[in-house]
């Protein structure tokens, strides 16, 4: 439900250009998930924090590790870091190499004609 409103609500209401609906998908639904493991997490499933004596511990928030939620959003945290400073690195290399932008013209005659040779949507209002 929270993908479905960020493609279709949010991304038309911020207007930004998200063709793939990659960052409403895999951005929100990534964080979203990750975040919610630290307050799903079960011991039942995982029972991997253990005391000295070797009795299982909580895992999740439902169960009382407040903790493991802590680290989930830490967690999070560090990736959208890692992944805004991977994408600055990458975007400044392309606009070096080969440049992120078209011409003002090719935008309006159209991408799949100026840099591909051909019309990808024939129809007779185009001709």
């Amino acid at each position: 439900v929270i993908c479905y409103m960020m493609v279709a609500h949010v991304k038309a209401y911020f207007g930004y250009d998200d063709s793939l609906d990659a960052f409403g998908v895999h951005g929100v639904g990534g964080t979203v998930g990750a975040v919610l493991t630290g307050v799903f997490a079960a011991r039942a499933i995982n029972p991997v924090f253990k005391d000295v004596h070797g009795n299982v511990l909580a895992s999740g928030a439902l169960e009382g590790n407040v903790h493991q939620l802590t680290n989930q959003m830490v967690g999070v945290l560090i990736a959208w870091v890692l992944a805004g400073i991977g994408t600055v690195v990458i975007l400044k290399v392309v606009d070096l190499l080969v440049g992120l932008r078209v011409s003002t013209q090719h935008e309006i005659q159209g991408l799949d004609l100026t840099q591909h040779g051909e019309e990808a949507y024939y129809s007779e209002a185009s001709a």
